[in-house]
């Protein structure tokens, strides 16, 4: 998964300047320069080395939470947004966002900076997953919770549950992708100019010595990935006959440890050629002095190759690899794929795909219009993710303000640039589970709601995510604020398709989750009569208190919401107070 959606929340207010001063245990620094041995022929720092210092860095941050050793279990994807020159300093910081049974997720920020000008860039923001080692007597470690201090901290502790939601599935998707048959079949007639895959093909060998090892003389997941990187650009290099820029790796999984004295053995090969990128798949494995090749890790790259302006060139086409070699064959049997060949293809496209969705999906931004993304089955799982990643960041900004209050019911507002968000909240005697569960069924709003005049299950997309069809009262030929108001525009309805995805808590202190987003369906065109709104982001949260629940609303107003709540946050009217009182009621009658 991609780290751009916390990427874009540093970047709001500037609040993560006052958090600098807080102090997190957890946090660890490390700062290098970058000398003429850290670096390519570019002169600019290997990703490889980069990648060590990362993978250093995160571990020490996680074993200062376990106190006791770590290892690497997973890398989510990376993106490199720029490279860094030597005489550069590389300053990266790594803390613990979330701690779960065995194992914890760490954030790492990687920052370049010029000591000349004193200039300070962002390189690339990842997260790694780690767990730790089993005692002697083979007894897993459980480790202690997280608690979060700040606001930037409460929110990576809230979505860090989304992102292990994502990685759970992660193998999935692809699996589901190509079983739809929605990936391009390989074409066999490429023709004579494209470059044969299996003139990419690399394999080393290194052994694995004490300088490669850390403190608990497994390798260092560091290494391991910057000898991968490095036949992966070997590989890159015979498709381009050039020197390629490592842009991305996808999310990895270490399928088990190497120990001093193992030889790895590093396999790459270019899976598929775009217009302006490569992806190259490596695999690593393990090997003693007798014994089977243990599989340890495979991840796949994505490179470019630039021109003297930075652009990036177009690349060869790419013939996938041919049928068992040879020397007797004809030219026309070596056009044909063998059956490996046509997977990694195929899967190369697919996982292209899976990247533009994530891409598209969190990228979108809220001056676009329409801000609905289209959804379908293959990027299911990121628009959930997004759309409960969404509401919890939004939950957990610390800058709402109290507008008004009338019998504990409270509205607050929050203001971030042009855009406006409202908050409502009250404590209802009602277990939270059972508020859950019945706010959870959007079709029964109606019957509290005097907003929504209609609301139709449209597709039940899994357990946890629903779209729905919600009618509402136009507000652009009346004012909306007062209980009566809309009968004043009776005659002009619009219409939202939402998709709904539901949370229970991940653990103590997690609040339950119903988020709220726009998408669009080809199915469910605008229709006249009807005008189509957009929801930004929207949704309940309710959090557990003895016996009661604190059920907060929450609403990023887009042009078609505002009108709802402008008079209530004006101190106009108080219809926010008669519509949570009907919330209220309607929990209350359907406690049991």
């Amino acid at each position: 998964m991609s780290s751009r959606t916390s990427g874009c929340l540093e970047e709001e207010d500037g609040e993560e300047e006052e958090e600098e001063e807080n102090y997190n245990p957890t946090e660890v620094k490390m700062s290098q320069i970058v000398m003429p041995c850290h670096s390519n022929h570019r002169q600019e720092l290997s990703v490889g080395q980069l990648l060590k210092w990362i993978d250093s860095t995160a571990c020490l941050s996680a074993e200062r939470h376990a106190g006791s050793p770590c290892v690497t279990a997973s890398m989510d994807d990376i993106h490199f947004e720029h490279t860094i020159s030597v005489g550069q300093v590389v300053n990266i910081r790594a803390k613990v966002n979330r701690a779960f049974n065995t194992s914890m997720e760490v954030g790492i920020q990687v920052n370049c900076e010029d000591l000349f000008s004193d200039r300070h860039w962002r390189v690339c923001h990842a997260y790694a997953t780690f767990v730790t080692q089993r005692t002697s007597t083979g007894q897993k470690v459980t480790l202690k919770p997280i608690v979060p201090h700040t606001q930037k901290e409460q929110v990576e502790y809230s979505v860090a549950a989304e992102r292990r939601r994502v990685r759970m599935v992660h193998d999935d998707i692809i699996k589901d992708l190509l079983s739809n048959e929605s990936v391009q079949q390989v074409d066999s007639s490429v023709g004579h100019d494209a470059v044969a895959a299996e003139r990419t093909r690399v394999e080393s060998v290194e052994l694995v010595l004490p300088p490669h090892a850390n403190h608990q003389v497994n390798t260092f997941g560091g290494q391991i990935m910057a000898w991968m990187v490095n036949v992966a650009t070997i590989a890159a290099s015979r498709l381009s006959q050039a020197h390629p820029t490592l842009r991305a790796i996808d999310m990895f999984t270490f399928r088990g440890p190497s120990q001093v004295g193992d030889r790895l053995l590093l396999k790459a090969i270019v899976n598929n050629a775009f217009r302006n990128s490569m992806e190259v798949g490596v695999r690593a494995e393990a090997y003693h002095e007798e014994g089977p090749n243990r599989h340890i890790n495979s991840a796949f790259m994505t490179f470019e190759v630039l021109d003297d302006g930075g652009k990036p060139r177009t690349l060869p086409r790419i013939r996938p690899e041919p049928l068992p070699d040879s020397p007797f064959l004809i030219t026309a049997d070596l056009l044909q794929p063998s059956k490996e060949g046509q997977r990694r293809f195929q899967e190369a496209t697919a996982r292209k795909k899976i990247r533009l969705d994530r891409k598209y999906i969190i990228s979108r931004t809220q001056g676009e219009v329409p801000l609905s993304v289209p959804w379908d089955p293959t990027n299911q799982v990121y628009l959930s993710y997004n759309n409960v990643s969404a509401l919890k960041m939004l939950a957990a900004r610390s800058s709402w303000r109290l507008s008004c209050e009338k019998d504990q019911v409270q509205l607050y507002t929050l203001e971030q640039k042009s855009m406006l968000s409202f908050k409502i909240e009250c404590e209802v005697d009602v277990p939270a589970h059972r508020a859950f569960d019945l706010l959870a069924e959007l079709s029964n709003r109606p019957s509290w709601d005097s907003h929504y005049k209609k609301c139709e299950l449209i597709q039940l997309v899994d357990d946890d995510d629903f779209i729905y069809r919600v009618v509402t009262p136009s507000v652009r030929h009346g004012a909306m604020g007062s209980p009566t108001a809309a009968n004043k525009a009776e005659g002009i309805l619009q219409d939202f398709i939402l998709l709904a995805s539901k949370r229970k808590p991940c653990g103590s202190g997690d609040p339950y989750v119903i988020a709220l987003r726009s998408v669009s369906l080809p199915t469910h065109p605008p229709t006249e009569g009807y005008n189509r709104g957009e929801v930004l982001c929207a949704g309940f949260t309710i959090l557990e208190t003895k016996d009661k629940s604190l059920i907060s609303y929450f609403n990023q107003a887009s042009p078609e919401v505002l009108p709802y709540i402008s008079t209530d946050i004006a101190g106009l009217s108080s219809s926010f107070y008669h519509t949570f009182c009907s919330c209220s009621q309607y929990l209350t009658r359907n406690r049991l």
